[in-house]
């Protein structure tokens, strides 16, 4: 097979944490750039420079390596999400930073957020369970900070955070969309004021 213009030099030995680094990220470019069913282990252990015995020796199967970078990025957009809202005290400054969080991760390096957002493999079980864990974690939490600080019950108060979850993802992936004709700052706060114009009638607990 022809290497890509990408490919990087094979002969290298790594430790097998920086391996499994290396093989990830060529996956990422290869997944992103072709979509799961388009893309060949052949050629993302090319890209890597290994052989593809080494690809299998970490990745049993293509699915197997998707799996891998799909639990990499959720778990990197909760956490962004989970870091947004113990930022601070202040709930207009929360839903600020929460709504960054989902605009930082569509706007990242490498385009992981189609991993998450897009991906042609959504009707897969294990794709579709854990891209729906990934948004029921940021629901749960946002819920939980609603249904402290409100009496809205526990189903409103997680119907409340699904729906700034969706507000935030559709938002950020249409902004991207638009090749960031708004400034990224400006998108974020437009979409942060909707949101906390709405949160913010529900009433406070004394």
């Amino acid at each position: 097979m022809t290497a890509t213009p990408d490919a990087r030099p094979r002969g290298t030995r790594l430790p097998r944490l920086a391996r499994r680094r290396q093989l990830l990220g060529a996956a990422q470019e290869v997944f992103v750039a072709q979509g799961y069913h388009a893309a060949a282990m052949d050629e993302i252990a090319e890209r890597a420079g290994v052989s593809k015995p080494v690809l299998y020796q970490h990745f049993p199967g293509k699915l197997e390596l998707y799996l891998a970078l799909l639990e990499e990025h959720a778990e990197a957009l909760v956490k962004a999400v989970r870091d947004a809202l113990g930022s601070t005290q202040d709930n207009k400054l929360r839903v600020q930073a929460s709504m960054q969080a989902f605009y930082d991760f569509v706007a990242g390096d490498g385009e992981a957020y189609r991993l998450v957002f897009e991906s042609d493999l959504r009707n897969v079980a294990p794709v579709r369970a854990r891209v729906d864990r990934a948004n029921q974690q940021c629901a749960e939490m946002i819920a939980q900070v609603i249904a402290e600080d409100t009496d809205a019950p526990p189903d409103e108060a997680y119907l409340l955070g699904m729906g700034l979850v969706g507000m935030a993802e559709v938002s950020a992936r249409y902004w991207l969309g638009q090749h960031r004709s708004i400034p990224k700052d400006t998108a974020e706060s437009i979409i942060a004021r909707l949101a906390w114009r709405g949160i913010s009638g529900f009433p406070r607990t004394t």
